[in-house]
C-alpha cells in the first residue's frame, strides 16, 4: 500500500513537472481572435442599446368578433451600439408578431407588426407582445386591448 501512495505521488509530481514546460505564449494568440476580441470589447464599452417606442400600448377600442385587428409599433435605436431583436413571443396564439431580425443601427427605426385575430375571443381583451433584445432589461413588452363583441347565433 505505502509502495503505491509513493508511486501515486512520484507520477503526479512527474505530471506536474513535465505539463509545466516553458513555451512561447505568444505563438499561440491567433491574431484574428485578438482582432475579434478588440472590435467585441469597443461595442461593450459603448453600453447596451436604447429602444425607444412610439408607443408600447394599443387600444383597438370596440370590433366584431371574427375580424383581423392589425397594428405596427415603430422601434427606434436610441442607443449607440446596434439593437437587436431575437425573438418576439405573443401571449396567445390568436396574437402574431413580425419584427425585424436584421440588427437596428443606432438613430435608425424599424416596425413590428402585430396581427391579432378575434375569432373566439368575445369580450375585454388584453394581449401582451413580448421582445428579447440587447437592451438593459433584456426585454420589453407591447399590449393590445379592446372589446370584441361577441357573434350572435
Amino acid at each position: 500500500m505505502r509502495k503505491t501512495a509513493i508511486l501515486a505521488i512520484f507520477f503526479s509530481a512527474l505530471f506536474v513537472t513535465v505539463s509545466c514546460t516553458t513555451s512561447d505564449a505568444k505563438a499561440k494568440i491567433n491574431e484574428e481572435n485578438l482582432e475579434e476580441a478588440k472590435s467585441r470589447d469597443n461595442e461593450i464599452q459603448k453600453g447596451a442599446a436604447t429602444i425607444a417606442f412610439d408607443k408600447v400600448e394599443y387600444d383597438f377600442g370596440t370590433v366584431n368578433e371574427g375580424e383581423i385587428v392589425e397594428t405596427t409599433f415603430k422601434v427606434t435605436n436610441a442607443g449607440k451600439t446596434d439593437l437587436i431583436i431575437t425573438n418576439a413571443q405573443a401571449s396567445c396564439g390568436c396574437t402574431v408578431p413580425t419584427w425585424p431580425k436584421e440588427p437596428i443601427k443606432p438613430g435608425d427605426s424599424a416596425d413590428i407588426e402585430v396581427s391579432f385575430n378575434t375569432s373566439g375571443k368575445p369580450n375585454r381583451q388584453n394581449k401582451t407582445i413580448t421582445l428579447t433584445t440587447n437592451t438593459e432589461s433584456g426585454r420589453e413588452i407591447l399590449t393590445l386591448k379592446g372589446s370584441v363583441i361577441p357573434k350572435t347565433n
